[in-house]
């Protein structure tokens, strides 16, 4: 694996989800895949062979074709039309009164009627194989992703090891000075990089939705035929299992919703199947908890829940009968928060974060470049004496903290104020305090 931002790492084994000729190659039994078709068929009504395929995300010949003629020898669903010439796969079918019986059991055990799942322990050991494809990224890729910001070279110094370990990174600091913005830059060179992931998972007869389109980025997949949908044009051979999606190496942020349940699987009791929690989700990835210690859940209470995940790399999920599952925690986890340390953590859990890195005030040099960086990007005429009239009468004398985030605000209030004026927008002394006065609260 090559990429122009970072060198792959070494050792990568790629992983290609690979074909499938047969219902034995599914790792699901035929029964099983025969309910789900007849899910499909109940809900949306007559459908070509070909159709109920691409729905079900499994190749025609060699396995919906079968499905279906079992479906049809047990008279549970029926050839309404067929065109000549064109094969079994442009049959029209329809469900027969017994089949709208079994269909109906089929939903009263599960309302899932998606893409075929995948078991779940052939995904341990696709995100196990997938692990190793992680980019290593060196000083020169961390001087492209974070040219967008003004830091200290201190601080620059500390995030390209802390990304490269792939494991925790605990940002603290005052608000307003680019933690989130640091972890967006780490996203996006994620995102530059892609892996494959199922659509579900199939566990002791239940589904686990893994793939949703809010968590997730489709990444083009050269092994996907011209012509397909989502799930591939399965009226062709197939190259890969199309059970499997291509996407960007997830990014994902959560912030004061998250609670200790979203950290588990998460039952739905009126259609009966699980939706996979954030981390499973931002497998292979990067998860961002935001706002850390502004969640509902004591901070403690969330810290505890890692602890097994960030000292084995694997986790441990609840079904709702009670069984636990093993799965492989790939999850680079991004604690930021505004509030002091002390104030959420203890000595103990701060050992198990592998990087601890502090993102502090600008200095007075860093302030003035991130200024001037904003005002032209915004189209405000940058002034030196205007600056230096600020930073005098708005901070040194009033004793404010400088913060990263001040320069954008300012330059917004100014953009404001200016076209309310028709004036152009200026760092002018009148429209600096007019600004400042409009921005800051004394707290």
């Amino acid at each position: 694996m090559t990429n122009p931002l970072g060198r792959p790492a070494v050792g990568t084994a790629l992983f290609s989800p690979p074909p499938i000729n047969s219902v034995d190659d599914t790792g699901l039994s035929a029964l099983w895949l025969q309910d789900l078709a007849l899910k499909i068929l109940y809900s949306q009504g007559y459908m070509s062979g070909f159709k109920i395929a691409e729905l079900i995300a499994l190749p025609f010949a060699g396995v919906t074709d079968g499905i279906l003629e079992s479906l049809k020898r047990e008279k549970l669903i029926e050839v309404k039309s067929s065109q000549g010439g064109l094969g079994e796969g442009a049959y029209t079918y329809g469900i027969t009164g017994a089949g709208i019986t079994r269909a109906r059991e089929a939903l009263e055990r599960s309302q899932y009627a998606g893409p075929a799942p995948v078991p779940f322990e052939v995904y341990n050991e696709a995100i196990r194989r997938q692990k190793s494809g992680r980019m290593t990224v060196t000083s020169r890729t961390m001087r492209q992703i974070l040219s967008q910001m003004v830091m200290s070279e201190s601080l620059f110094q500390r995030l390209g090891p802390a990304l490269n370990s792939g494991t925790s990174i605990f940002m603290y600091g005052p608000p307003g000075n680019g933690k989130t913005s640091i972890a967006r830059a780490f996203g996006n060179l994620v995102l530059s990089q892609s892996m494959y992931i199922p659509y579900a998972l199939y566990l002791d007869g239940q589904v686990i939705k893994v793939y949703d389109q809010v968590s997730h980025r489709v990444a083009p997949d050269r092994d996907t035929p011209e012509g397909s949908g989502g799930t591939g044009n399965l009226r062709t051979s197939q190259r890969r299992d199309p059970r499997w999606i291509k996407v960007r190496r997830p990014f994902i942020v959560v912030g004061g919703e998250l609670t200790l349940e979203g950290l588990d699987l998460v039952y739905d009791e009126v259609h009966k199947f699980y939706e996979a929690p954030f981390q499973v989700k931002a497998n292979g990835g990067i998860l961002l908890i935001d706002d850390f210690g502004r969640q509902q859940v004591r901070p403690r209470d969330l810290l505890n829940r890692w602890i097994v995940p960030l000292e084995n790399r694997v986790d441990f999920l609840t079904l709702h009968n009670g069984r636990k599952v093993e799965v492989p925690f790939d999850v680079l986890i991004v604690f930021s928060t505004n509030l002091p340390p002390k104030d959420l953590v203890d000595e103990a859990f701060l050992r198990r974060l592998r990087h601890k890195i502090e993102v502090g005030d600008p200095s007075y040099e860093e302030y003035r470049e991130i200024f001037r960086r904003v005002a032209q990007d915004k189209k405000v005429e940058y002034s030196d004496q205007g600056l230096a009239y600020l930073l005098q009468e708005w901070y040194i004398k009033r004793n404010r903290k400088l913060r990263a985030s001040h320069p954008r605000d300012l330059c917004d209030q100014i953009l404001d104020i200016a076209s309310y004026l028709a004036v152009p927008p200026t760092m002018s002394r009148e429209m600096i305090d007019r600004a400042a006065m409009a921005y800051f609260v004394d707290i």
